[in-house]
Formats: structure tokens, sequence, C-alpha cells
């Protein structure tokens, strides 16, 4: 970073600096631990003499091996955009109120686990459906790595349970699209040519209040080059959701240009199947046994309660070391 020409060339020396910040991270994290268990070592030499000390001792031994287990998950996070925020988007699969309300379901889940980390996430976009449940959800995560962990998410996921919607009370399967992008930092330049927009406004639906609904609030973006088109409408303010769609799109468009860049389609689509049998990449099953189990990874658990709660780190851990091991494998 120190030679002269080191920014003659943008886009190499960007990868260069995020490659720096995953290896400094990883650095530090070795550091700290290191420390921690020379004195969870002081600890444990008097735990035979001071039963304190010894509960001490356990109590440090159970932080380290959490410790370890977190920073074995972020070496993992060496890819080019890993370190970046992410913007998640949530789709029902056909299905209405069923997949609107699964789809729903999943949103409080990944809150849940951005809660857990202490990421702070904000919300994009929501249209709520008629009855129960959402049409579509855009959210903001930021927090290190968000984008690293949650890529291991975009995919299809198919719910199992008895209906709270069915008088029969029959058993239902239901499914919901889930795609995730990575954030365009400021380092990051999406340029975006406003002659190449179309921006239309429109009322608000679902719940919002009567200001939300008789104002043409709400905003669509066309990408006309593209085609892409995103939207918001869950700010009261015209300006706020076209803030809010522009952050969208500058993401969705980075995401884009990177597929054209690398003449191959992005790991981030490839996924993007018809939202339906055969194609999820994990399950959730309510009855008649629990079970939450990752197609790609086998990774599984009956604790299905736990998994909706934002306990998702187990599923994200074994689609990592799944992808680090393919990693070296093409080396």
């Amino acid at each position: 970073m120190a030679e002269p020409d080191f920014w003659s060339k943008p886009e190499e020396a960007r990868r260069t600096i995020g490659a720096l910040k995953v290896a400094r991270a990883i650095v530090e994290g070795w550091t700290g631990l290191h420390r921690k268990l020379e004195e969870a070592q002081v600890l444990l030499e008097f735990a035979g003499e001071d039963a304190q000390m010894a509960r001490e001792a356990e109590a440090a031994a159970r932080a380290l091996t959490d410790e370890v287990e977190a920073l074995e998950l972020k070496s993992f996070l060496s890819g080019e955009n890993d370190h970046l925020g992410a913007v998640l988007t949530i789709h029902p699969g056909a299905g209405g109120t069923e997949s609107q309300d699964w789809a729903e379901m999943l949103l409080r889940m990944y809150l849940r686990w951005a809660e857990r980390r202490g990421f702070e996430t904000k919300l994009l976009d929501l249209q709520q459906a008629d009855e129960a449940g959402i049409k579509d959800a855009t959210v903001e995560v930021n927090g290190p790595y968000a984008f690293g962990f949650l890529k291991a998410e975009s995919g299809v996921h198919r719910l199992v349970r008895i209906s709270p919607f069915d008088a029969a009370k029959r058993r239902h399967t239901s499914f919901a699209s889930v795609f995730v992008f990575p954030e365009a930092d400021d380092d990051i330049q999406v340029e975006i040519n406003e002659g190449d927009l179309k921006i239309d406004t429109f009322r608000a639906s679902g719940a919002g209040g009567q200001h939300v609904n008789k104002t043409e609030s709400a905003v669509r973006i066309t990408h006309m080059p593209t085609g892409i088109v995103v939207s918001s409408q869950n700010e009261r303010s015209q300006h706020r959701n076209r803030d809010n769609a522009m952050k969208i799109l500058r993401a969705r468009l980075y995401a884009h240009f990177l597929e054209k860049e690398r003449v191959k389609q992005d790991e981030l689509e490839s996924s993007k199947k018809d939202i339906a049998w055969g194609s999820q990449i994990r399950s959730y099953v309510f009855q008649p046994y629990t079970l939450v189990k990752d197609h790609r990874t086998g990774v599984e658990t009956s604790g299905v309660q736990s998994v909706m709660d934002g306990d998702l780190d187990p599923f994200i851990r074994g689609f990592l070391r799944m992808k680090d091991g393919g990693a070296r494998r093409d080396r």
C-alpha cells in the first residue's frame, strides 16, 4: 500500500485492502485467543485447590470454545465481498396465504439472527399481504462480514406444518425464496446514469396508516439497460423511499456487474430456481416431527424453535466449511 502506484489500479487495490482486512481480523483474533488461553491455563493450575477457581476455569474453557468456533467461521470469509454489509430479500412462493405467512416467519428469523450478532438492520421495503404474512421484504444488514455470513442463506426455503389457516388441520408445504446481495460500500463505485432510470410513484399498499395509503409515497425504479426493478414503500416520505430504492438498486447492480465481469452466472443468482419442489436448500419440518435440515451440507437439528429464533450459525458454518473445502480442492 505504501507503493506510489498502489492506487493506479483501483480494482486490484480494493481487492488487496479487502484481503488485508480479513487477514488482520484473523490475526488479531488469534492473538486475543492466545492471551485468554494463557489466562485459562493459570486458572486451571489452581483449580484443584479451590472450588471457585475450578468453576471459573470451566467457564473460561467454555468461552474459549465458543470464541474458537466464531474465529474459525471468520477464517472462511475470504471472499472479495465477504466483509461487506448485505441486502437480503424474501419472496413467498406459490400458495397464497400459506407462503406469505412463511415469508414473514423467515423475515423474523433473520432479524433475530442479526440481533443475536449485534448487527444493525433496516427495513428498506415491506409489502404486507392482505390476510396474513408478507408479499415481499428487503432488509439491509450492517455488521462485520454480514454478507459473508448471509450468503449461505440464498435459495429456496421449504416449510412443512399443520396449517393454522386450514380448518381441517391438514399438513401443508410452503416455499419462500431468499436472495442476498453485497451492499456496495463507499469504496465501490457503481455508476448509475439518471437517464437510464424510470421512476414511478404509487400509493403504498397494506399496513402503514392513512397517510401512507392516501399519498403516492411509494417508489419503483426500473434500470432500463439491465431490466432490474426495485421498489420501496415502507417509509411515509417519498424522498426516503427513493433513497431506499436507490440503495437496493446499487447493491443489485453491483452484483450484476460482478457477474458480467466474471463472464459467468454469479454465485448469488445460481440458486435462483422455481420456488417449488426439488429446488429447496433447506427444509423446516414442524409436524409430524421437528427437523430443520440443510440439503447442501446435511447439517440438521430437531430444535426448530431455536432456529426460528435466529440460531442459524450451525447451518452457516456447515455451508462455509463446504465452500472452503471445495475452494481448497480447486487450488
